[in-house]
């Protein structure tokens, strides 16, 4: 059996993408209630903006290093001091999340500099207070904690990962560490924090797991620090035939029987 358990975060344990869609849902019915732009259209236009946008910024390659994606850069101000790739995003951040949405306005005909500003201003507001944890997340893990070690491995900046965890505090006792990319420096599927985690844990690449949800990051990633995994298919995704995983699992309550 193994000793220590590494989980991913987002999309996981917390329901990110959820949270995600909820803030944008609201902030386009506000939208769409001064401008009359359809809300499920104008969010798609914003998703199209925002990852268009976020590749044109010199921060982009740094969050690439880091594992932060577009919508976190929506509403996250970065103040984290610890890298000048930080310290770059909270200089440049507040401009790409207003642009998001003046450029997506435009792309509707509507030329409102002021409305864009509050819209950027409307998201950070509804993701702070929609926070959505999987209903399986708590059980599995007072289970878990009985007999193993847990540690938490998620991409992201210290303070936007901290944020979310101050938004869910009953999550962080049942870890033993929490280790974010960003405070160590490169993200998953970099095989070094997957070492490091294994260090802070002191255990063998042998007798830990990885559950996660992304194939990419979490799974390959284990793959390559020579750690076993699982992957958390919730949405029954087609899995890449070029990344191995040791089991599959639709739900955290089938961990118990894999395990």
């Amino acid at each position: 059996m193994a000793n220590a358990l590494l989980f991913d975060l987002d999309d996981t344990l917390l329901w990110d993408k959820k949270s995600v869609k909820e803030a944008l849902r609201a902030v386009c019915m506000e939208a769409g209630e001064v401008t009359g732009i359809d809300p499920a259209v104008f969010e798609n236009t914003v998703r199209e903006t925002a990852g268009q946008l976020y590749a044109e910024y010199d921060f982009y390659p740094f969050t690439q290093k880091i594992g932060i994606n577009p919508f976190e850069g929506l509403w996250g101000t970065f103040p984290d001091k610890t890298d000048k790739g930080f310290r770059k995003m909270n200089r440049e951040m507040p401009d790409y999340q207003q642009r998001t949405w003046i450029e997506s306005l435009r792309r509707h005909g509507i030329e409102d500099v002021e409305l864009g500003i509050r819209l950027a201003a409307r998201f950070p507001y509804h993701r702070r207070h929609l926070p959505y944890v999987y209903p399986d997340t708590f059980e599995m893990l007072e289970e878990l904690k009985k007999d193993h070690h847990l540690l938490l491995l998620t991409n992201g900046a210290p303070s936007l990962q901290n944020t979310k965890l101050e938004m869910t505090p009953q999550l962080v006792p049942y870890f033993d560490y929490i280790v974010v990319s960003g405070a160590f420096g490169f993200g998953k599927p970099d095989p070094s924090i997957f070492k490091h985690s294994l260090r802070l844990l002191d255990t063998a690449p042998e007798d830990a797991v990885m559950i996660g949800d992304n194939l990419l990051t979490d799974i390959d990633g284990a793959n390559k620090a020579g750690i076993r995994s699982i992957w958390l298919n919730r949405t029954e995704k087609e899995p890449e035939h070029s990344i191995y995983f040791d089991h599959e699992i639709q739900s955290l309550t089938d961990l118990s029987t894999v395990l």
